[in-house]
């Protein structure tokens, strides 16, 4: 019984790994449709996150079962509940995507945004495809030390937003009031994506170690 237990726990850690490389896949593909104002590419995200929504309703119905039926404890829980949490973020990390796809298509033929701000959107881009793909291997490893790095990698991202903000706030900005509210709105999008990447490797970290890290917070917005 407790073996079939446990392998039902491994089966919830695979789904939420493969939410994790799903959300990647759709970061990098919104970024790269925002980036060419490839309005096929944006619509290709805005759809695929439909199997996101589906995988994060499969754990909860698996993970409240396995509450149910196994009254678990003690590490057993933290994992079904860390469970609960993470999908939660992978799949606002999915929606996040899917904003920045949605931008792509509102605008389009036109680009969404500048040539001024290209180099600093693609960062922002690769700085959350990389904290995606980070936090997947934290999951499927369990490994603390990879999710302490984490934890303090949003200051790049932190970073990219100030320096969007202060080319929105140049005098020389020539680009109106439309330009700069979209802009404002994809740097929160990618800001989000890294903070709910940090706030998976946390739960990462004490659902191994049963420690709550400094600062742990609820699920981001």
């Amino acid at each position: 019984m407790r073996d079939a237990f446990h392998e039902q726990l491994e089966g919830i850690n695979d789904r939420i790994v493969e939410m994790a490389n799903l959300v990647e896949v759709a970061v990098e593909e919104a970024t790269t449709a925002l980036l060419e104002a490839d309005a096929r590419r944006a619509e290709q995200v805005i759809t695929a996150d439909i199997e996101i929504d589906r995988l994060q309703t499969l754990v909860e119905e698996q993970t409240f079962e396995q509450l149910a039926l196994q009254q678990p404890v003690a590490t057993d829980l933290r994992v079904l509940v860390g469970a609960l949490r993470m999908t939660a973020d992978l799949e606002r990390m999915g929606d996040l995507a899917e904003h920045v796809a949605k931008i792509t298509r509102l605008r389009y033929p036109e680009h969404a945004i500048p040539d001024d701000v290209k180099a600093t959107i693609a960062e922002m881009g690769k700085v959350a495809k990389r904290m995606v793909h980070e936090i997947a291997s934290c999951v499927a490893a369990r490994d603390v030390e990879a999710a302490e790095r984490l934890v303090g990698a949003d200051d790049e991202m932190d970073g990219l937003r100030r320096s969007l903000f202060q080319e929105m706030l140049d005098p020389g900005w020539s680009h109106g009031v439309e330009a700069a509210v979209d802009i404002a709105l994809l740097g929160r999008y990618y800001e989000r994506i890294a903070d709910h990447a940090v706030s998976m490797a946390r739960r990462v970290i004490y659902l191994v170690t049963g420690e709550m890290p400094d600062h742990i917070t609820s699920t981001p917005a």
